[in-house]
């Protein structure tokens, strides 16, 4: 299993991390491409780009966009998004990995609040994946993806979380560190070929979004004096 474990470590991990950089660098290329041709073909230029940074941010934070009702599984996915990105970034034994790589390293996060959050993690993922089957509206919109990634992307806090925790871990050190970088690999393969590819395309999603309206020319506006909702973004 060590065999294995130094494998996973080196040849599968760089092999992953590598499809992954080259996925999402096809994925910006092709993005910044998209916005040029719909820059050229919109018959309005000016773009408002105080609306397009406020409706980010608000997508950042989304709790004032949503009903009610949708509010547990927007905060769910809030929490695991924040879990997901500072356990791996600031988890120490993840600095000493790039220190010793690198030679690069940055202050790590108290092992306490690295369980505290990799527990939440897991519980959130478990979450996502409860409402999107409980939930009719959801359940019809989901794809496989929807109900994988959550679990895919748990699996390396599960393990990680057993292999710091030996005294609660049913199976050897190797074998959850195997499992655990795996799980890793795996993330890295899939973000530039699904819906995790927003990791780097969400700060252009509202840009996309509002230049749709300026294909034609004050679109926007006739669309929302249409709807009643004139002055409101769209």
């Amino acid at each position: 299993m060590e065999l294995w474990l130094e494998w996973a470590r080196g040849p599968a991990f760089r092999f992953a991390f590598v499809v992954m950089l080259l996925g999402l660098a096809r994925l910006v290329v092709l993005n910044v491409l998209g916005l040029i041709t719909l820059m050229r073909q919109a018959q309005d230029k000016n773009v408002p780009v105080r609306t397009v940074l406020r409706e980010t941010l608000r997508w950042l934070f989304p709790f004032s966009k949503v009903p009610k009702p949708q509010l547990l599984f927007t905060s769910a996915s809030f929490i695991f998004h924040i879990c997901i990105i500072v356990i791996p970034l600031f988890l120490g034994a993840h600095i000493l990995l790039w220190e010793k790589g690198l030679g690069v390293g940055w202050p790590a996060m108290d092992q306490l609040w690295a369980d505290i959050m990799t527990l939440v993690a897991v519980a959130t993922s478990l979450i996502l994946v409860g409402r999107r089957l409980s939930a009719r509206a959801t359940r019809a919109l989901s794809r496989v993806q929807d109900y994988l990634l959550p679990l895919i992307i748990a699996t390396p806090f599960v393990t990680g979380y057993l292999a710091m925790h030996p005294s609660i871990n049913p199976f050897n050190y190797s074998s959850t560190m195997f499992l655990h970088v795996m799980g890793g690999n795996l993330i890295f393969l899939l973000i530039p070929f699904t819906k995790l590819s927003h990791v780097v395309l969400f700060p252009t999603t509202q840009v996309v979004s509002e230049m749709g309206w300026h294909l034609v020319a004050d679109s926007g506006r006739r669309v929302a004096l249409a709807l009643g909702k004139e002055g409101e973004a769209i």
